[in-house]
């Protein structure tokens, strides 16, 4: 049975949506996820671009606000940023509740490419922390 998982993040535009479409790819068939913001801003262009480097499409996404997913039950819920983690509302129903905090790519400074290197490098902790995660959740 697939087991249901909630990326939260404050704008559920970079961090959430790299780690729900990571969810998705990886753990197709075991895992569901969705991902939602405590104040969405918006898919951001750049974590798309990223994401397609490694062949995964979220350009379909949106960014949603946390309420979207009020009274559903998840498996897990995990905040990727301390605002989340701090604002994230208690869910009920034998959730284990996580964080694992990344930097925001979103504020990388620099010339576009050590933006998207900023954004490359955050993906790939990502996915590296949801594989050792999960590999041992669903084992």
């Amino acid at each position: 049975m697939k087991k249901k998982v909630l990326f939260l993040c404050t704008g559920n535009s970079c961090r959430s949506q790299m780690a729900d479409g990571i969810a998705n790819h990886d753990f197709v068939g075991r895992l569901e996820a969705y991902s939602a913001g405590t104040e969405p801003h918006g898919l951001n262009p750049k974590a798309v671009r990223v994401m397609a480097e490694v062949s995964i499409d979220i350009s379909g996404n949106s960014s949603e606000h946390l309420s979207t997913y009020e009274g559903q039950p998840f498996d897990y819920v995990i905040t990727l940023c301390g605002d989340a983690n701090e604002k994230c509302p208690l869910f009920f129903g034998g959730v284990k509740r996580l964080h694992m905090g990344f930097e925001d790519p979103a504020s990388a400074q620099g010339t576009e490419e050590e933006v998207m290197n900023a954004f490359r490098r955050v993906r790939d902790e990502i996915r590296r922390q949801m594989r050792e995660f999960f590999e041992n959740e669903l084992a």
